[in-house]
This record gives structure tokens, sequence and C-alpha cells, in this order.
């Protein structure tokens, strides 16, 4: 199989390549390094610089000939799609029609989305399955729906099949330890977590403890890196398969707390791990969950490394390759 991934030197593209690259497929990478890592790029992959607002270059690299294609290069800040919809809209939308233009003018059948739960917005009900109401409450989750709506059209219009992949919290480093290289301005609990115990950061924001859960603190599904891989893989030999079109959510389907995650990475750390409990964030909920029932069923694929220890071990682990890095920023 030969595949090609925009965006592949990103923190979930490099760990998809691997996985393809551990069956002998012929990989691509396609990236602007705006913030992904070239040092990240397995020298057995074949790297394209360019950008996906730039047509000509996607044509050129599109032309060599591919099985499947898969999009990873969106942003993906939900604060900052915010405060900066024009970004977003012009590299998530029309970046990305030009990805899906592009495969239908070279003819390249089949097409992966890395989209996201966030096209969801607030649970009306949980577990979260592909039939909940779709009601994004940031900009970034309007585009990700967007461009799962324009993928269903051009589906029924042209010759294209399509998966699109709904990731809930994606974490954790490849375990074997051959990813080495940090995401780059990470935003999210757990790289804020590790930032804590290195002595980065002063300490961690909670925001509520409160909440209806196990122990107050806001409970979320995380899904590790590699089991996402290997739902990329899934979905590639799914299409190649001729099976149609598909959507669906990848999650562990295990919630775990703010406070399981500070107090395992307390554990593993042997770190303090300084806390401070502040008021809610508007608009959070207490508990989001994926249902990853329709993944198994149609690919066969169901989370096995995204317990909290492995997610924690493999992130402290890549932390502490950087630590004389991360200390000099």
């Amino acid at each position: 199989m030969k595949v090609l991934l925009f965006g592949g030197a990103g923190y979930i593209g490099t760990h998809v390549a691997l996985e393809f690259l551990e069956r002998k497929d012929t990989v691509g990478i396609f990236d602007n390094l705006s913030s992904g890592l070239r040092s990240n790029v397995s020298p057995d992959a074949l790297f394209y610089e360019g950008d996906i607002q730039d047509k000509k270059r996607v044509i050129q690299v599109l032309e060599e000939g591919w099985d499947v294609v898969i999009h990873l290069a969106a942003f993906k800040a939900a604060g900052e799609s915010m405060l900066r919809p024009v970004k977003y809209s012009e590299n998530n939308i029309t970046g990305s029609l030009n990805l899906i233009t592009g495969c239908i003018k070279t003819g390249v059948k089949h097409f992966i989305l890395s989209s996201s739960a966030a096209v969801y917005g607030e649970p009306s009900y949980l577990p979260v399955d592909e039939n909940h109401p779709k009601n994004p409450t940031n900009y970034y989750g309007y585009t990700k729906l967007c461009v799962e709506e324009n993928l269903k059209w051009y589906a029924q219009l042209k010759d294209l099949t399509y998966v699109s992949l709904r990731y809930f919290n994606a974490a954790g480093y490849d375990k074997e330890g051959r990813m080495r290289g940090l995401e780059n301005n990470p935003a999210n609990l757990i790289p804020v977590v590790m930032e804590v115990a290195m002595g980065i950061r002063p300490n961690l924001l909670v925001f509520g403890n409160d909440y209806d859960t196990i122990d107050g603190t806001g409970v979320r599904d995380y899904v590790h890196v590699t089991d996402l891989a290997k739902g990329h893989v899934l979905a590639a030999d799914y299409l190649l398969a001729n099976k149609g079109n598909l959507v669906v959510n990848l999650g562990s389907e295990e919630g775990l707390s703010v406070q399981q995650i500070l107090d395992t990475a307390r554990k593993i750390t042997g770190k303090e791990i300084d806390a401070q409990y502040v008021d809610r964030r508007p608009g959070d909920p207490a508990k989001l969950v994926a249902s990853s029932e329709m993944a198994y069923k149609t690919l066969g694929w169901k989370a096995q490394d995204s317990s909290v220890e492995t997610i924690i071990e493999t992130t402290w682990k890549v932390y502490q390759a950087n630590q004389k890095r991360m200390k000099a920023r």
C-alpha cells in the first residue's frame, strides 16, 4: 500500500506513519513543519515539504500516485480558533478542500480524515456515539464538521470513498521510545502536568473540583496515540476492501478524571506536582466519554494501550529525554 500523510510530521501523524512502516507499506509525509518535527520523521518514509494551501504543491505530490491519503494537517487549538477564525478557515477548511479536490483530480480514490469529538459540542447523553447531535461549541470543531460534510457530498458526486475518524483526547507516546521529539506548544492537560513535574511551570490549575464525578474533577476520554494510529491502518484496509464510507469515534470508552491523571503522574514521576483548584470554566461538561462500538463492529478496532499508567509512563519518558532542552527555553 502507498499511503500519503498530510501533516505526517506532527504528534499523531508520526505515530500513524510508524504503524504503516511496520507493515512495510510505502509512506509519504507531507508537512510544512509549522508544528511538526522533521526529527520525528522516520528515514524510511518519503518526505515532502509543503503547505496544504499551496494547490500546485499538493497536486505535484499527489500525482506520484497513492492508494490512500490521510489528512492530519489541521490546526487544533480550540481556544485559538475562537480568537483567530481566519487562520482556521484558511487552513482547516480551504486547505482541506484543496486536498479533497486534489485527490479527485489525480485519481486518488481513498481518503481518511483526522476528525474530532469537537464536532459534537456539549454532550446531550453519554456515552457519545456517532448519532449524537453535532453542535460544535468552538470554531475548530466547526471546521472539522464542515470538512466532514464536504466529504459526504464529494463521495456522492465523485469517485471518492472516505473514513472520518473522530478522535477523543489523544495522549501518550510510542511505547518503544521511537518518538523523541515533543509536540510543539501543547495546551492539553497531560503536557501541562509534565511541565509542572519538570519545574517548567509552577503549578497546575484544576478548573473545578465540585462536579458530579468520582472525585469532583472533570472526566474525559483519553486514548493512547498508538491506539489511534492503529485505527488509521484499519481504516485504510477498510477502504481498500471497497467497503464504502464510514464515520466512527475513536475513544477508550473509559473516562479519566483530572485528579486520577494528577495522582498517577505524581506516582510515576515521583514529583510533588503542585495543583491549585480554581473555579470551573464556563461550558466545561462534567464528563465526556465516547462510545466506540461502531469502530469495533466495522474496523475491529478497540483501544488496547490507553490505561492511565501507559499514557503517563510513555509521556514522562519523552519529557525526561527532552529535559535539558525544555529547561533551556
